[in-house]
């Protein structure tokens, strides 16, 4: 779905079939429990999102924070420039969200309370996920959570038969597949934390099929 020459259309196609998936495999829920428990009774913080894609992760902690009286300061990055058009096309306006097109490496200084990213993990070659680690560790003042697959047998014979129940674009179930195939297991978050030189992280399954990974201060 990265293929430069993906008409504008499709891409966009893509990326909204990509939000259905997050919706029907309760992927928002691990990022907000994260929140709710690190913000610890805070009324406003502000967060980073790496590799927002078409933003939706961005728009449920929007409504999420709205719903409890929390001023959200809401930023996302992402290397591919469609997403940026796509995301603001799905956005409301009021909403407290900047998109912005570029590399996160590139926000160091801007001291943030929460690093977040969601599905981007597994797309990262083990040194870039490394150095993405050590960025949050550094820039996330409360915590850091990356929301990603559980490299799983059943998961990776069960999805396509679900996207193609479901009707989800060719490219989503083709890469939802690859992507599971990618993902990592506990035990080899562990030996990429410790590359990083992280301590003290928070590897927790949830269902389902995913294995998420988190920092508290």
């Amino acid at each position: 779905m990265d293929d430069p020459s993906l008409p504008e259309d499709i891409y966009r196609e893509v990326l909204a079939d990509l939000s259905k998936v997050n919706r029907v495999t309760l992927a928002y829920r691990p990022t907000l429990k994260f929140l709710e428990n690190a913000l610890a009774g805070r009324k406003s913080f502000k967060l980073l999102d790496v590799g927002f894609g078409q933003g939706d992760m961005l728009r449920e902690i929007a409504d999420w924070a709205e719903a409890r009286g929390i001023k959200a300061t809401l930023v996302g990055v992402d290397l591919n420039p469609r997403s940026e058009a796509a995301a603001r096309l799905a956005t409301p306006a009021a909403m407290p969200i900047t998109y912005r097109t570029g590399d996160y490496a590139d926000l160091i200084g801007d001291r943030w309370d929460f690093v977040i990213s969601s599905l981007v993990a597994h797309h990262m070659t083990r040194e870039e996920l490394v150095l993405f680690l050590r960025f949050m560790e550094s820039e996330a003042k409360i915590g850091w959570f990356i929301n990603d697959l559980h490299r799983h047998g059943l998961s990776y014979l069960g999805y396509p038969v679900l996207a193609k129940l479901a009707r989800w674009h060719e490219i989503v179930r083709q890469d939802g597949q690859t992507s599971i195939a990618r993902s990592y297991r506990a035990e080899e978050w562990q030996a990429i934390l410790a590359e990083a030189g992280v301590t003290g992280a928070c590897i927790e399954r949830f269902f389902p099929f995913r294995l998420c990974v988190s920092q508290t201060r």
